[in-house]
């Protein structure tokens, strides 16, 4: 190529780089990077910081919101519109993010999950990893251990007023929090819980936990679409194919109730004609409500 030639290629390539159009940014966000001492692994946190935060010395109440690739912007906006428009107080909220490298569903298969399904085979989403499962317990310790502190130490919250905000298999995660460190969050919203995984593990986790404890001290709230159910003709089970998601939260959510434990708090809503793809932005806000309380 002639160097003139060259020379007016280079130009467009340059007027083109500037020309791309600018990404949006969400104000008042942060990007942390931290490492999973014991994982060896690498996420990042999203923290989104109230209006009034750079004015004064409040601590603030901080949500903790799991699968945050997708779901950190739709609470830290909920959160907001909340607080502008019906009077919510402010709060902080820290989005966990799938490990660096690894696709979403891989990670979150790995780090939300209780246990290794004993009756399903599953495809990875990375090719040439074999599915991973089963590392609930490491990964919550990775949540109070390390996360916990670091932003206890760079923010202005009140980790005396922590929520949980999952969906799916992020309330698995919860769920493992629950029945074995219930006092790791002051609040939990879960949302659509992926009970049937590992034919119904969590039920027997439940089971295990009422026999060995007196009390359950937490406030939960349970959220799920009426449209998650099964097919007209289907047979309920505890499989993934013939999950009966609604049937499976009242019953887990009755068995929660029928041990009367004095410490807990438990409300479940049924959302109308919303499924399992549709119903996060109605437990989210139904969730803070029954934890967050009126400024004005």
């Amino acid at each position: 190529m002639k160097p003139f030639s060259l020379f007016i290629v280079l130009c467009c390539l340059a007027v083109s780089a500037l020309a791309a159009p600018a990404s949006y940014v969400l104000e008042n966000t942060e990007v942390r990077d931290i490492r999973a001492q014991a994982l060896k692994r690498d996420y990042q946190l999203y923290v989104a910081l109230p209006d009034s935060y750079r004015q004064g010395n409040k601590r603030y109440p901080v949500l903790f919101v799991v699968d945050a690739n997708y779901s950190f912007a739709i609470v830290r906006n909920i959160a907001q519109r909340l607080n502008k428009h019906a009077g919510m107080e402010e709060v902080v909220v820290v989005g966990l993010s799938y490990a660096n490298g690894d696709g979403g569903v891989y990670s979150r298969r790995r780090d939300y999950t209780p246990t290794t399904p004993r009756k399903h085979e599953y495809r990875s989403d990375m090719p040439g990893r074999q599915p991973a499962f089963g590392e609930a317990k490491a990964y919550g310790q990775f949540v109070s251990g390390e996360v916990f502190p670091f932003i206890a130490s760079n923010y202005r919250v009140n980790m005396q007023r922590k929520v949980f905000i999952g969906h799916s298999y992020g309330s698995l995660l919860g769920l493992q929090f629950l029945l074995t460190q219930p006092r790791t969050f002051e609040h939990y919203i879960l949302g659509s819980p992926s009970l049937w995984y590992d034919a119904g593990v969590m039920f027997d986790r439940e089971q295990a936990y009422a026999a060995s404890h007196k009390d359950l001290p937490a406030s939960v709230f349970f959220g799920i679409g009426s449209l998650e159910k099964l097919a007209a003709g289907k047979k309920r089970s505890r499989s993934e194919e013939d999950a009966d998601m609604v049937a499976d939260l009242r019953e887990f959510d009755g068995k929660l109730k029928s041990r009367k434990f004095p410490g807990l708090t438990s409300r479940l809503r049924v959302f109308e004609d919303e499924d399992h793809a549709s119903v996060f932005p109605f437990v989210l806000t139904h969730g803070l409500r029954a934890y967050l309380t009126s400024v004005k």
